[in-house]
């Protein structure tokens, strides 16, 4: 499988360094930027594009404030804001305005890095799963986040590939409505099964044939949801 690529957003070029040479040292690619503009054209022009970006908040050209704004209106790749601004208002701002998380200056590298792989998870990330999954009529391919419908590429918002990729961790099982919303949305949300639902219409509308007769993510009722397919081939 290809190694995660993590694009480090800070004008100070020694932070820039370490944590490129931390991220490496732990099996990550890196690529950096030193202010707002220059992570922007980082993230459209690099192929592959960022698995998550550390952002810093102070920065010339363009703060990280207005990074985020504008990388949000094209992208769900997630975000960990590492800054010196600690005020509880700075680490708001950061979360409404689209960040994963946000980690205040001085910093544990150590903490960072399993903050890292938690947003990774919560994104879809699982190192232990396969890079693809192939099912009849349906390719799930873990790398590129996408999925593959009767050979059609459909694109999906972040809570749909979550939830997509959370199924697909153990086809032909049960999953609970408590397990999907905790891991989709967090364990705040394990009893809102109304959000669950909606989100998993939304999901059938863009990969079941006929999404009033869904044969890929079956109901089983009063208990959560299956993905209803034969044993995967890998890709």
């Amino acid at each position: 499988m290809s190694k995660l690529l993590v694009l480090i957003v800070d004008d100070e070029q020694r932070i820039c360094n370490f944590l490129s040479a931390k991220f490496r040292s732990e099996g990550y690619e890196t690529i950096t930027a030193q202010d707002g503009r220059e992570a922007l054209e980082q993230v459209l022009s690099h192929e592959p594009k960022p698995d998550i970006i550390i952002l810093d908040i102070m920065m010339p050209m363009m703060d990280g404030w207005e990074f985020l704004k504008e990388l949000r209106t094209f992208s769900d790749i997630p975000v960990i804001i590492l800054s010196a601004r600690e005020a509880g208002a700075d680490k708001i701002k950061g979360l409404d305005l689209g960040a994963d998380d946000y980690v205040t200056k001085p910093f544990n590298p150590d903490e960072l890095m399993a903050r890292a792989r938690a947003v990774l998870r919560r994104c879809g990330y699982n190192p232990s799963l396969r890079q693809a999954l192939s099912f009849p009529g349906l390719e799930i391919n873990f790398s590129k986040r996408e999925a593959i419908v009767q050979g059609e590429e459909k694109p999906l918002t972040r809570i749909e590939w979550l939830l997509l990729a959370k199924l697909a961790e153990r086809p032909g099982e049960l999953m609970s409505y408590a397990e999907l919303l905790s891991n989709v949305w967090g364990p705040e949300y394990r009893d809102d099964i109304k959000l669950l639902q909606t989100w998993i219409l939304r999901l059938r509308g863009k990969i079941e044939a006929d999404p009033k007769n869904p044969q890929l993510i079956r109901t089983v009722p009063r208990e959560g949801y299956i993905l209803h397919v034969s044993k995967p081939s890998d890709l």
